[in-house]
């Protein structure tokens, strides 16, 4: 921190990160909220304005040198709220509270519970993961992406749910996201994107065909991008396992594993 900074900044400073992660707990009860109010439509979008204060807490934190203990806790429990506990419950009122059929509505009851614990499982895996692991992959499909594929499958027709067919595939969708997020595959953290670089231009150039899209059809480009994300971990692995090629991130962590046992050594 610059001495020359004013005193009431330096101290302000190190509140900008809770600030951020506050906004998301709040987004994620106020979707909580307007799920079981039945206003799914605005459940979705608190889902989503929680997901991007969610990458930008973080982000200030490191820009402000700002990180600590208390901040990581503390995004870890909004994260549980948020994206595990808020989309669970929008998933069960959306598509499962309407159903005549008891079971039917107990098999939802019982999907987004799972689905609730795998994120809190995922995330207890995340803060006790070793520092020596790439970076540049995420073991096991993130919670904000998971939550953000659930709500954009619930923005595709936002509207309560009555026909049991419909319901099966959602209780489907439900559990394999809730199994992606325990599962062991490989997902791209995007963390190595630099935008100042040249190798950044095809990013840049996604980028705008997906703004592109969004304007022409926001719905079925969520529902789209969030799903082929979701979708990339099993594509890794079948892809590696085909080619028998072995993923950049097993070889990083080989190395890092060698180089850590010759400094022993």
């Amino acid at each position: 921190m610059s001495p020359h900074r004013p005193r009431g900044l330096r101290r302000g400073i190190p509140l900008l990160p809770s600030l951020f992660t506050t906004a998301n707990i709040f987004f994620g009860y106020f979707a909580m909220v307007s799920a079981m109010r039945r206003d799914f439509t605005l459940a979705v979008i608190c889902i989503f304005i929680a997901g991007l204060t969610d990458m930008l807490d973080g982000r200030i934190a490191r820009m402000t040198g700002t990180n600590s203990e208390f901040g990581r806790e503390l995004d870890s429990l909004a994260d549980v709220i948020s994206f595990g506990v808020a989309p669970a419950i929008l998933a069960y009122c959306w598509g499962f509270s309407f159903l005549k059929d008891v079971y039917l509505r107990r098999l939802g009851w019982a999907a987004t519970f799972l689905f609730v614990i795998c994120g809190a499982i995922r995330l207890a895996r995340f803060n006790v993961q070793p520092g020596h692991a790439d970076k540049r992959y995420f073991v096991g499909l993130p919670i904000p992406a998971a939550a953000g594929a659930l709500a954009a499958l619930v923005n595709l027709r936002p509207q309560r749910l009555t026909d049991p067919r419909v319901t099966v595939v959602i209780f489907l969708a439900v559990l394999l996201l809730g199994l992606l997020m325990i599962s062991t595959m490989r997902y791209r953290s995007f963390k190595d994107v630099d935008l100042r670089s040249r190798k950044s231009v095809g990013m840049v150039f996604v980028m705008a065909v997906f703004f592109a899209l969004m304007a022409v059809s926001p719905h079925v480009t969520l529902f789209t991008s969030a799903s082929l994300y979701a979708l990339s971990g099993p594509l890794s692995r079948l892809y590696h396992g085909v080619t028998r090629k072995t993923h950049p991130a097993d070889i990083y962590e080989e190395a890092h594993a060698v180089t850590e046992a010759k400094a022993k050594g």
